[in-house]
């Protein structure tokens, strides 16, 4: 992988890596990125694994190689202080809530001290706190340079010091968000940049719908009533009926959340027709229309004021840009896209490409790399194009012209795109990443993990159990699970495809499973999933009871547990797409109207991969051992079962379940030896 990436990093162009775990992925692009001089942006799915990449991972390199490399992070705008918002926060209501102005203290306190504003560096303050937006920004609230703290900026001393830099570590999500609107400094930062590396990639396609479509959202509206209210009454108080329109703005907000009904958990709503499936089309337009006159009547009191302070200028465009989002929305859908209402406690509207593979493949390529501002596009093209950002153009240009010549061999060669991850599809030409992504001429490799999978690991699959649509199907997996928890004492991750399955097992467990075996029933929900994932990690043993956790949606992958902690992973059914998901049906409907199968096409490859990252949590190392149990039918006895084995690491397969328990046994018992079978 080191040498393929290496040949890249010389010749340009793109190369996809499907690196098996244990293979050491992260080391084996950073060497040569490091090693070639070249400057680099380094992209991951999560904040996470950007912070190991910059505090750990790097700079052990760094350190070995002996290299005089700088390093920067930048992160979303959101995860900085904003001493502007810091200052005003006071005024808020959320500052008389209970240890509100204690906690306000330490923020003012420690921002008299941080050098680069990471809220991140602030403990004892959790991102869901209702202080956070308080003091950090959105590029919907952010008042650009007419901010009276803008030298002092956290946000733009970090685009400073990453536009000076040789590696800068960002996440896919700031990727893509600053691809839509322009915002973070990754647009000045791109033209510059010879590496580009995105880890983890098997999440960029289902990120970048999110950020290249179009949203609207009531969590937007009701934050802009807020800072209506807020700043208003500290800025203006008197001159407008401050209170009648943030009041006005969040009722007709609600309401238009209460027109699309009830439901329990998250649901996606079809929409193909002028309003989404499922919802009183009276109740809707009429919600819509009071919603529209709203964002009218604050747009009129905001003109009234707009002199006064920048403030009230970024608030009035804020609702002009809301009330255009409430225009398209109320219009029908764009025939090349899908959208859809997601319902939840909040309404989020959500038009969206099918995929990234256009504005990826613009993105992506053949262009030379600029060293300074030398690309002179036609004057008239747009300065917000793609084709103008990877051209170079020079109102993208770096704020220091210094720092933009920052890398060793700019301006020489093609740009090189380095795509890696663990799972990224479930044959060798990798069609289930590259189609999507726009990466169709992309060299492709796989490499295999080093792991004795047919030692250290088993496959079963308990074909006594009824089928998954069974309606007691829950409950039989759940008795499995207490029988095999009776022999292993804990040491078991059960990972559900509905959040209805995960609450059920995880029920049946807590309330059935025998208080001599002294397992603690961990379930996802029923505590912050930082907190579930440190105790599971404990284990059992000295004097702490076993572990069983129940999980869904996010434990299916980026959850890692070397060693004994964990020795089964049980899956209920096999992770096909829910049919009713309006994104996956306007997919399966293009690949049928190109004259290909949606099911072999586009339901089974997804559910490939979601099964080999499941599969993906057994074995972490290479000396963990045991048992992985997919407790669907389907498996075996359909014709895709076998294509779906085939894309699983190489287990030993058992057969029945005698030797399952055997098996469990072995574990117990002899978890000391080097193999278990």
């Amino acid at each position: 992988m080191a040498m393929a990436v290496t040949q890249t990093l010389e010749q340009g162009g793109q190369l996809v890596v499907e690196a098996g775990t244990g293979v050491g992925k992260t080391y084996a692009y950073l060497v040569p990125v490091l090693l070639s001089g070249q400057r680099a942006l380094v992209s991951t799915a999560t904040k996470a694994l950007q912070d190991q990449l910059f505090s750990r991972d790097i700079p052990r390199l760094v350190e070995v190689l002996g290299l005089p490399i700088r390093v920067a992070l930048l992160k979303g705008r959101s995860n900085y202080l904003c001493l502007h918002r810091m200052q005003q926060a006071r005024h808020s209501a959320e500052s008389a809530q209970p240890g509100a102005q204690k906690a306000l203290a330490k923020i003012e306190t420690w921002s008299q001290s941080t050098r680069t504003g990471d809220m991140a560096e602030l403990t004892g303050l959790d991102e869901r706190s209702s202080l956070w937006p308080l003091v950090t920004s959105t590029r919907d609230n952010c008042l650009g340079s007419s901010c009276p703290s803008y030298r002092a900026c956290h946000v733009n001393l970090a685009r400073k010091e990453a536009m000076a830099s040789d590696v800068v570590v960002i996440n896919h999500h700031l990727f893509f968000a600053d691809m839509a609107v322009r915002e973070s400094g990754v647009a000045e930062l791109l033209p510059t940049v010879r590496v580009t590396v995105f880890d983890e990639a098997h999440q960029l396609n289902e990120i970048g719908v999110n950020f290249l479509g179009k949203q609207f959202s009531t969590v937007q509206l009701l934050e802009l009533s807020r800072d209506v209210l807020a700043t208003g009454l500290q800025l203006a108080r008197g001159l407008v009926d401050w209170h009648a329109l943030a009041d006005r703005l969040e009722k007709t907000s609600r309401d238009l959340r209460l027109s699309a009904g009830m439901h329990r958990g998250s649901v996606r709503l079809r929409w193909t027709e002028a309003i989404p499936e499922g919802v009183e089309a009276e109740d809707w337009t009429a919600a819509l229309a009071q919603l529209v006159q709203a964002l009218g009547q604050l747009q009129t009191g905001l003109e009234m004021v707009t002199e006064l302070a920048p403030d009230f200028q970024r608030l009035h465009e804020r609702a002009s840009e809301l009330a255009q989002k409430a225009h398209l929305f109320s219009q029908a859908p764009d025939p090349e896209g899908v959208r859809w209402a997601e319902v939840s406690a909040q309404l989020r509207l959500i038009e969206s490409p099918l995929d990234i593979a256009q504005a990826f493949s613009t993105l992506t390529r053949p262009a030379p790399v600029r060293l300074s501002n030398e690309a002179q596009p036609n004057s008239d093209s747009d300065p917000d194009s793609l084709e103008a950002l990877m051209a170079g153009d020079p109102r993208h240009g770096a704020e220091d012209p210094a720092g933009a010549a920052a890398g060793v061999g700019a301006g020489v060669g093609q740009r090189a795109w380095i795509f890696t991850s663990a799972t990224l599809g479930d044959e060798p030409s990798l069609r289930w990443f590259t189609e999507p992504c726009g990466l169709t001429s992309a060299q492709v490799m796989q490499v295999t993990s080093p792991f004795d999978y047919a030692q250290q690991a088993a496959l079963y699959v308990p074909e006594h159990l009824p089928k998954p649509g069974d309606p007691g199907h829950a409950g039989h997996v759940a008795q499995l699970v207490v029988e095999a928890v009776a022999l292993l004492g804990g040491r078991t991750l059960v990972l559900t495809t509905t959040l209805n399955a995960m609450r059920s097992i995880g029920e049946y467990l807590q309330t059935r499973l025998d208080p001599a075996a002294n397992v603690e029933v961990l379930v996802q929900g029923q505590s912050p999933k930082r907190r579930l994932m440190e105790r599971f990690r404990e284990g059992g043993g000295d004097g702490r009871a076993g572990c069983v956790l129940v999980a869904s949606a996010s434990f299916w992958e980026g959850f890692d547990v070397p060693g004994e902690a964990l020795q089964l992973v049980v899956i209920d059914k096999l992770p096909f797409p829910p049919p009713g998901d309006p994104l996956f049906e306007a997919r399966s409907q293009r690949i049928t109207r190109e004259g290909r199968s949606a099911f072999a096409d586009h339901a089974l490859p997804e559910a490939a991969v979601s099964l080999k990252q499941g599969a993906g949590r057994l074995i972490r190392s290479e000396t963990d051992r045991g048992v992985l149990v997919v407790c669907d039918t389907r498996l075996a006895t359909m014709s895709y079962g076998r294509r779906l084995v085939r894309g699983l690491p190489e287990m030993r397969r058992l057969n029945g379940h005698p030797e399952f328990l055997e098996t469990l046994r072995q574990l117990t018992t002899d978890a000391t030896k080097g193999s278990i079978f």
